[in-house]
């Protein structure tokens, strides 16, 4: 009984994972072999021929440049800013609670109100970005309806949302440092960064670490924003996988096309993680 009850305190949770993500992913790969309109009672069998059409549309290597640009902005600038907010506000006062507490809102508002409200600044008539570019003299930016801008501005939604809850989260990694090594450095003469280099940062890396993976698989999953922002446009410089796979799947009624990119998507995940764990882990510090 012993060696079973364990088993059966996990099942739930089992189940759970085998039907609403286990299956899905081999459901995925079954119907990328297919050609299906969703109406259709059968199903066409194609083989690789959905992988043949992706090799040779030059919309989804677009689409494919868009997310790999928009991951890595979204990462780079809010894991990196992230950290610069959470280094201003380590320290345990009143006001930087206060602090905490306005970057974290933006985090736990709606993806959808987030939008109309940055739809709304960057508004290239009213906008209150292009009201603030004016009083400096600089041309009105068309942010949203520019080719050059509008992922661009995406990201910056993005990164504006996420980095509250990174420095939320550094703050605690920081405040966890052992003072010891401070006091350390300081009888050492160690300059700001040195000290920075040496111990904050090795201290915090399992966090940081932590976040910028969270982030990576956030990205690759956005939807909402380009959605009711952009929905891929202007001239595709917006649209990402999972978008193209929205697309295809719920509008082009090309079920086994839609299917394919998602493979794509789901390999593209699997081997950043897998990489992601073989190089950078090594270079945590844990203690």
């Amino acid at each position: 009984m012993k060696t079973v009850k364990p088993y059966l305190l996990i099942a739930p949770a089992l189940v759970l994972l085998c039907v609403f993500c286990i299956y899905p992913i081999f459901n995925m790969i079954g119907l990328s072999l297919y050609e299906w309109d969703m109406i259709s009672p059968f199903k066409k069998f194609v083989g690789l021929q959905n992988f043949v059409k992706l090799a040779a549309d030059k919309q989804f290597f677009q689409t494919l440049l868009n997310t790999v640009i928009y991951v890595a902005c979204t990462v780079g600038f809010g894991v990196g800013f992230g950290l610069i907010l959470a280094v201003f506000l380590a320290k345990k006062t009143r006001l930087n609670g206060l602090l905490q507490s306005v970057a974290f809102s933006p985090y736990i508002v709606s993806l959808a109100s987030i939008a109309l409200l940055w739809m709304w600044l960057m508004n290239n008539d009213f906008g209150f970005l292009n009201a603030l570019l004016a009083v400096f003299g600089i041309p009105a930016i068309d942010w949203l309806g520019s080719p050059k801008f509008a992922l661009m501005s995406l990201i910056i939604i993005n990164v504006w949302k996420s980095v509250g809850y990174n420095a939320l989260i550094l703050v605690s990694a920081l405040q966890g440092i052992p003072p010891h090594l401070y006091e350390a450095a300081r009888l050492d003469r160690a300059n700001t960064w040195r000290t920075f280099s040496r111990i904050t940062f090795p201290m915090i890396s399992p966090t940081v670490f932590f976040l910028a993976l969270v982030d990576v698989i956030a990205a690759f999953k956005v939807f909402e924003t380009i959605q009711i922002i952009t929905q891929g446009g202007p001239q595709n410089s917006t649209n990402t996988l999972v978008f193209s796979l929205y697309e295809y799947g719920f509008q082009f009624y090309k079920v086994g096309y839609a299917a394919a990119i998602g493979v794509v998507l789901f390999f593209i995940v699997l081997l950043f993680t897998i990489l992601y764990f073989a190089v950078l882990s090594k270079r945590v510090h844990y203690q």
